[in-house]
């Protein structure tokens, strides 16, 4: 695991956690200097999806135990902000749940929090890790979603393609990354449960809600987490983040009281 940090060390901290099978740099690398200007961020870059290191994903738990002890060994114990992008915010969770460091606001990003267990989970994973590992591969969709993408009105079209650079299509820099640790990453997700009703004195869980989600997600958020602060966004999944960086940073920021630079 490594941890990239930007802006000054003077200002509040806020950790990025990527979203499931996401570089890093995919991911954040478009707001990353529009939250420096507030902010000492560090962005977390997974055992398994950096390609500087030779390493697997381990499990959602052993991942969350080092993002801990950096904090611990870095930041004393304490920092103002989280943000998980989809996976990203079940970290956020486990450690706010766990209480091993304090966190001010723990923000999730669209985050499903989808759980499955046994034979139904296993294949999920086995499914999810074919699919990717062919598509970090090439670099590119299979031939039957890109046809699929093609029909879609142009709109559409474009958050889907933003998603796929989240991703890291087109950029062969992900066919570094194993079948294995796709494979762990989805699973140890989807059967690593989080509390009902979190709550941490001090702490401020925020939801970032994308409505065209669905209400089952919303539910979800207010199942695990004690009067979450909900921001509604009548978007897809992320869609606020890839598609309107400039409204998400402040968005972040102003979860946080402050003011955006």
């Amino acid at each position: 695991m490594k941890f990239y940090s930007f802006g000054q060390e003077t200002a509040p901290v806020i950790f990025l956690l990527p979203g499931t099978c996401c570089h890093w740099q995919a991911n954040f690398g478009g707001v990353i200097p529009l939250l420096e200007r507030t902010f000492h961020v560090v962005c977390v870059s997974y055992d398994g999806f950096d390609e500087g290191e030779q390493t697997i994903f381990p499990d959602m738990l052993a991942q969350t135990e080092k993002i801990e002890d950096y904090i611990q060994a870095r930041f004393q114990g304490r920092i103002c902000a989280a943000y998980g992008c989809s996976l990203g915010g079940s970290f956020v969770g486990l450690l706010v749940q766990r209480k091993r460091v304090h966190i001010s606001h723990g923000i999730l990003g669209s985050s499903d929090l989808d759980q499955s267990s046994g034979a139904a989970a296993w294949l999920q994973a086995w499914l999810v890790s074919q699919v990717l590992y062919g598509m970090f591969q090439k670099g590119k969709l299979p031939g039957f979603m890109e046809k699929r993408l093609e029909k879609k009105p142009a709109e559409e079209r474009g958050y889907y393609e933003k998603m796929l650079t989240m991703f890291g299509m087109g950029n062969t820099r992900m066919s570094f990354v194993s079948k294995k640790s796709i494979r762990n990453q989805f699973y140890s997700d989807l059967v690593t449960a989080l509390e009902d009703g979190i709550s941490v004195p001090g702490t401020v869980v925020h939801c970032f809600y994308a409505e065209k989600m669905g209400e089952q997600y919303l539910q979800r958020y207010c199942k695990h987490f004690k009067d979450p602060v909900i921001h509604r966004h009548p978007m897809n999944h992320e869609e606020l983040l890839i598609c309107h960086p400039e409204a998400w940073a402040r968005e972040v920021c102003r979860c946080c009281g402050l003011q955006a630079e």
